[in-house]
This record gives C-alpha cells, structure tokens and sequence, in this order.
C-alpha cells in the first residue's frame, strides 16, 4: 500500500513539474538598435522571445544592416519574422542582409507592400548615387501581408498591425506587441522623435491626423519605439505635432500661397526650423521637403 501511495506521489511530482514548459508566460525583451547620423538615424528592434527573435524594420544601408545581423547573431536565437513600419528604404533596404538567406516572413500591410514595389526603382536611382556602396543591390520585399487588425503571434507573444494609410509615408502602419498583459508600441516614423522629419510625400496633414489617432490609440502604453531618436512616451506624440505644425506654418508664411519657395525662403524656412529643433539631426530634410509642403498646402485651399 505504501509503496503504491509513494508512486502516485511521485507520478503527481513528475505531472507538476513538466507543467510550467507547457504553460509559461511568454517571454519578450527589445533590443533596440541606433543607426546614427550615417544611416540617417534610422531605428531597428530585435524582440527576443522564449525560442526566437522577431524584427521591427532593418536599417538603410550595408553596413548598419549588417551590424543589426550581428546584433541576431548575438542573441543566439533564430529571426522568426520581419515586421516592416513603412515602405521608405531606410526601414527595409536592410532586409537582405538581415535575413542573410534565411527564408523568414517579412510582414507589412497590403499598402506598405504596394509602396515599396511601386517606388524601389525610383528610389534607388534617387539615393544610390548618394549612399554609394553603402545602398544595398539587392532589397527583399514583403511575402506576407497583414490587413489592419490582423495579427500573428510567436511564443505567445502578439504582434497586431495597425494600417494608417498616409502619413509620413505613402502607407504608414505601427505595431503593437502584447506579452503577458503588457503592451509596447513600434510606430515607426509616426515619430522622428528629435529628429528633423521627411514631409516630401505632401502628406503633413494626414500625418496630424494619424498623430490624434495613435494618441487615442496608446492611452495607457507607457513605451513607444519609433522609427528615428529615443524610447519614450506618449509625449513625444505631442513633439511631433508641434514640429509639423511649425514647419507648415513657416512654409505658409514663405511660400506666400505660391507651390514653391525661392531659395532664399527655404534658407529662412532652415533657420527658423534649426531654432525650433537645434541639434542637427537630419537637418537637409528642412529644405528637401519644402516644396512638397508648400504645393499641399496650395491644395489645401482649392
């Protein structure tokens, strides 16, 4: 009796202990990863989870995708997938190089997905000559979409996309990653956090619009990646409304209802854009996109 009692005993032991790895709580740290000023400070983030890692954007040039597959390479887990913000290269031209081979699902939204192929040429030919060698030859599209809403989830972590249409880009999404009850936000370029910001897609006004609509979004999410600058809050939301708003007002001013600027507004637009942000920071956008905004800002009023 005694010996079929010290069994069961050990048999219900043994049903204990092999229950955890069955129902653990999912794992999820962020490794972030700063581009610098030489790859236009664009963000990267490696979520590490129980059996693998998941990536939010790669990078713009050879070099720092490079440096982001050695960062995979570190963690000592296998890419379980590629999630993709936008279609602007500096958030997928690094795709490659990160995927070194691999046959892993890089994920965007159907719009995201549509911006790249239709602009990668044109953007080649816009930035290679710029970038140089650093401009990566060959660049790895999306084989996976996502609708808004729609999710997948890895080690029982979540991964939700939201589709905002046009914004920054032509096709901005964010993601939202749920682990064990908490949630953190990759908005991609939603926010250049301190950072001076692309406008040239004449999109600004639905950008302001995407802002309202991610701050509503977020309540309650105490941590936000973006695409450009540092973590943060829910405040930085705010900065960039700040920023956009700034900046339309001074090219509404310069432009003087007209879709261009003269050279010599656009060097006042520059400084009155380096008083509002003056580190630096990606300051050739300032005048890049000035033209852009002034013809939005004409149609705007008709």
């Amino acid at each position: 009796m005694k010996r079929w009692l010290l069994l069961g005993v050990v048999l219900a032991m043994s049903g204990c202990a092999a229950q955890p790895a069955a129902t653990q709580a999912p794992y999820a740290r962020v490794h972030e990863f700063y581009s610098g000023e030489g790859g236009i400070f664009a963000n990267a983030y490696l979520v590490e989870t129980r059996t693998g890692v998941v990536a939010i954007d790669a990078t713009l040039l050879e070099s720092t995708s490079k440096d982001l597959r050695k960062k995979l390479i570190a963690i000592g887990k296998p890419l379980k997938a590629v999630l993709l913000t936008h279609g602007h290269p500096d958030h997928y031209n690094g795709v490659t190089n990160l995927l070194a081979g691999e046959t892993v699902d890089v994920v965007s939204t159907p719009g995201t997905d549509r911006v790249i192929r239709e602009s990668d040429a044109a953007k080649e030919k816009q930035w290679s000559p710029v970038f140089k060698s650093e401009w990566p030859a060959k660049r790895t599209f999306p084989t996976r979409t996502l609708i808004d809403g729609a999710a997948l989830e890895i080690d029982g972590v979540k991964f939700t996309v939201h589709d905002l249409g046009k914004g920054e880009s032509h096709s901005d999404s964010y993601w939202v990653m749920e682990s064990g009850g908490d949630k953190t936000a990759f908005i991609g370029d939603v926010v250049l956090n301190r950072v001076h910001a692309y406008v040239s897609d004449e999109h600004t006004a639905q950008w302001l619009a995407n802002i309202e609509r991610v701050k509503r979004d977020l309540r309650g999410i105490e941590k936000i990646y973006p695409g450009h600058g540092e973590a943060g809050d829910l405040s930085m939301l705010d900065w960039q409304r700040q920023y956009l708003m700034d900046y339309r007002r001074a090219v509404a001013e310069l432009a003087a209802n007209k879709p261009q600027l003269t050279d010599a507004a656009k060097q006042r637009l520059v400084e009155r854009m380096k008083a509002v942000l003056p580190n630096g920071k990606l300051e050739f956008l300032i005048s890049l996109g000035a033209d852009a905004v002034a013809r939005e800002l004409v149609d705007e009023k008709r």
